[in-house]
């Protein structure tokens, strides 16, 4: 299916009967309640949504999961409440929605990553559900909050627990780790449904879990047979895709593409490695696009900018490639691609867990933090002094209010400051962000400070849970892309089962400074050859960045020069054109360009008005 694929959740009563009359002229599908009115409205390709049906009882599954309506339909049987719905739903897997229906009650969510994300809003008096907020926003006649806009400035997703807000204004977005309850009056509240693990196992037997679960999340890519592709960056986590992948395809009798875009930058040895990969994969079909065919960073960002998703992305600096990508691959058969993205979130031990580790294994920690310093020439007082830190995770927002406008902390290379321990990374906002919008960021980070908690007690579980739902947000936003350019895409390392797997495993054994992704490693082992698993490096980008920003100067300062961003006082355009005139020797003054660049081509996409002078 070519188009914009959405579905809307409505209580099976009067209210609800109301709302539906509001959004059926935009649905092109309907499913409806034991009572006849309408349960689900949206408009979806054949197989997105599969329903079981028992009686007055319905259980569904919405997106990526290989499971019939007849094994649906058993699991619904064993509903005697909404409540029941994950102990119905135990032991799917794939990406997808899960919602149940039980005697005129109603419970929907979505997926831990925020891949699969629920929002809600009041609708003809009753509250509704649906999978994307600007769907909700076109019936209920939201407006954009530029508050929210704002922070979307930031060269990273806003931190928990401002990820969560939307940016519709009359619009809730529901936290991942929620699920929502509709009454048959049209009333709706939030329950949590899930919790991330303990990580408590060591990297052995969690490695164990992971080839499980990957396995799964892969199979239920492949399950169908057809013609399935995936990236093939080199890199460790893509390479493991298409491997799982191969192997699952020659057993449903599915056939294998990859898809390699090579580096401008001759050192960068991704090249060689997903040669290797391709090498070990006789079977499987290997683009790689001519170098003259390579779409470049920040090429026509009007083009698929102008594609309506819910929320601005950073996948505009990429709509290029983006597209290059589907056509290449719907035109070799492809109805679902895979891309490795989730896998540097799950499978690195971020600097953060140091902070952690000093404190329950102080004589191991040392020794890691000895081989870090050797090899990267860490400067032991910053070290010792961050490690020293006792703040808070609400100190650690407030203090990050105060500095929004210091200077951004230089790379972690050598000779330069070691990387931060803290809750998160700081990010700054960027040098053409107005006063009224830093203003405003800094408000919104005092006030979650005020009541905030973090996503787990320990900083280097909240750094990779934070990571996590940024890459769903991210990969969420692309998926809605995609399917536009009639091509399903699946991220299998943000599928519930991978990430229950690999958060488990002990946070300091995620990674180590002499083995790369090990956990990963271990996982895949027999199942793509050691040679590959060996890989210690990540390629670098950098060529890339200066070549594209080269080529495509003239045509980011003419975007620039009608900012829609401008006009709503959150940036300056001058500013901007300087800075995009300027001499970067790193990618790093122009982080926020891709986040900029993203909100500015949304604000282009939408037919409505914002709320104006919200800064």
């Amino acid at each position: 299916m070519t188009g914009d694929v959405w579905f809307a959740v409505l209580p099976d009563g009067e209210a609800g009967a109301a709302a539906a009359r509001l959004l059926r002229p935009r649905a092109t599908e309907v499913v409806a309640h034991p009572s006849g009115r309408p349960w689900l409205l949206g408009s979806w390709p054949e197989g997105h949504v599969t329903v079981g049906v028992a009686g007055p009882r319905r259980l569904a599954v919405i997106g990526r999961c290989p499971v019939t309506a007849d094994a649906l339909a058993a699991r619904a049987g064993r509903l005697r409440d909404v409540a029941d719905a994950e102990r119905a739903a135990r032991g799917l897997t794939g990406s997808f929605h899960l919602l149940a229906s039980v005697d005129g009650r109603i419970r929907v969510r979505g997926s831990a990553s925020g891949v699969r994300r629920i929002f809600h809003a009041r609708v003809g008096g009753a509250t509704v559900a649906a999978d994307r907020a600007d769907r909700l926003a076109s019936v209920t006649g939201a407006v954009v909050d530029e508050r929210i806009l704002a922070l979307h400035l930031l060269a990273s997703p806003p931190p928990y627990p401002l990820d969560d807000h939307c940016l519709w204004q009359g619009v809730q977005g529901l936290r991942p780790h929620d699920c929502l309850l509709l009454e048959a009056d049209g009333r709706g509240r939030a329950q949590r449904w899930w919790s991330p693990p303990e990580p408590e196992l060591p990297a052995a037997q969690g490695a164990a879990a992971v080839r499980d679960a990957l396995s799964a999340a892969v199979d239920a890519c492949i399950a169908g047979g057809g013609t399935v592709s995936s990236d093939l960056s080199g890199g460790m986590d893509s390479t493991s895709l298409c491997f799982l992948a191969a192997r699952e395809a020659a057993r449903d009798r599915a056939k294998l593409v990859t898809l390699r875009w090579e580096s401008l930058d001759p050192a960068n040895d991704d090249t060689a490695w997903a040669a290797r990969a391709a090498a070990a994969l006789p079977a499987a079909e290997h683009v790689t696009p001519p170098r003259d065919q390579w779409p470049l960073w920040y090429s026509d960002p009007t083009g698929l900018g102008a594609v309506p998703t819910e929320e601005p992305g950073a996948w505009v600096r990429d709509s290029a490639r983006i597209a290059a990508t589907a056509e290449l691959m719907t035109a070799r058969g492809s109805r679902l691609h895979m891309m490795g993205g989730g896998g540097d979130e799950l499978f690195t031990a971020f600097p953060p867990h140091l902070h952690d580790y000093v404190r329950s294994h102080p004589l191991a920690a040392f020794a890691r933090i000895r081989r870090h310093r050797d090899s990267q020439h860490w400067p032991l007082w910053p070290v010792l002094r961050q490690l020293a830190d006792r703040s808070t995770y609400r100190q650690w927002l407030a203090a990050w209010a105060e500095d929004l406008t210091g200077p951004e902390p230089p790379p972690a290379t050598a000779g330069r400051p070691a990387p931060s321990t803290a809750w998160g990374v700081d990010v700054r906002m960027p040098s053409w962000a107005t006063p009224d919008a830093v203003r405003t960021v800094q408000r919104l980070l005092r006030e979650a400070a005020d009541t905030a908690e973090p996503l787990a007690p320990r900083r280097g579980q909240h750094t990779a849970l934070t990571l996590v739902r940024a890459g769903g947000r991210g990969f969420r936003l692309l998926e809605q892309v995609f399917s536009r350019l009639g091509l399903d895409y699946a991220a299998p390392f943000l599928d519930d089962g991978v990430l229950e797997a690999a958060l488990a495993v002990r946070v300091a054994e995620r990674s180590t400074p002499v083995r790369y992704k090990p956990v990963l490693a271990e996982a895949m082992r027999g199942i793509a050859p050691d040679a590959v698993l060996r890989r210690s490096t990540k390629g670098e980008y950098s060529a890339d960045f200066h070549d594209a920003l080269r080529r495509n100067r003239a045509t980011l300062v003419e975007l620039f020069d009608d900012s829609r961003l401008a006009r709503t006082g959150l940036i300056d355009a001058s500013a901007i054109r300087t800075s995009l005139l300027g001499v970067h020797p790193t990618p790093n003054a122009l982080r926020p360009l891709g986040s900029t660049l993203g909100s500015e081509t949304w604000l282009r996409s939408l037919n409505v008005a914002t709320t104006g002078g919200a800064p």
